[in-house]
C-alpha cells in the first residue's frame, strides 16, 4: 500500500473513531459533533485525494457530499427568520362538530 494512502487511511480511522465517541455518548454536544464531523470530512477528502493521486481512480465517497456553503447559509437564514416570527402560540383552527 502507498505510504500516503496508508497515512490518509490512518487519519480517517482516527477521525471516525473520535466522531463515534462524540456522538455515541449520552449527552451529545452540538459543537463537538460538528467539529468531529468536519474532521471526518477533511480526512475523507485527504484519503480520496491520495487514492486519486496514486491510482487515478475517482472519489470512493461519491454520493455522500454535503450541502454547499451557500445552501447551508440560506437554510440557516430561513430557520432563523422562522424562529424570530414564531414567538407565541400558533393558532389552530377548530372544526365545528357535525
Amino acid at each position: 500500500m502507498s505510504k500516503k494512502i496508508d497515512a490518509a487511511l490512518k487519519d480517517l480511522k482516527k477521525a471516525l473513531k473520535k466522531h463515534a465517541e462524540v456522538v455515541g455518548g449520552s449527552a451529545v454536544s452540538l459543537k463537538k459533533s460538528q467539529r468531529a464531523s468536519a474532521k471526518v470530512a477533511a480526512a475523507a477528502d485527504a484519503y480520496a485525494a491520495a487514492v486519486q493521486a496514486k491510482s487515478g481512480l475517482g472519489n470512493p465517497f461519491t454520493g455522500m457530499e454535503t450541502l454547499d456553503d451557500s445552501t447551508r447559509a440560506s437554510l440557516s437564514a430561513e430557520r432563523d427568520a422562522i424562529k424570530k416570527n414564531l414567538t407565541g402560540p400558533i393558532d389552530v383552527p377548530v372544526r365545528d362538530a357535525l
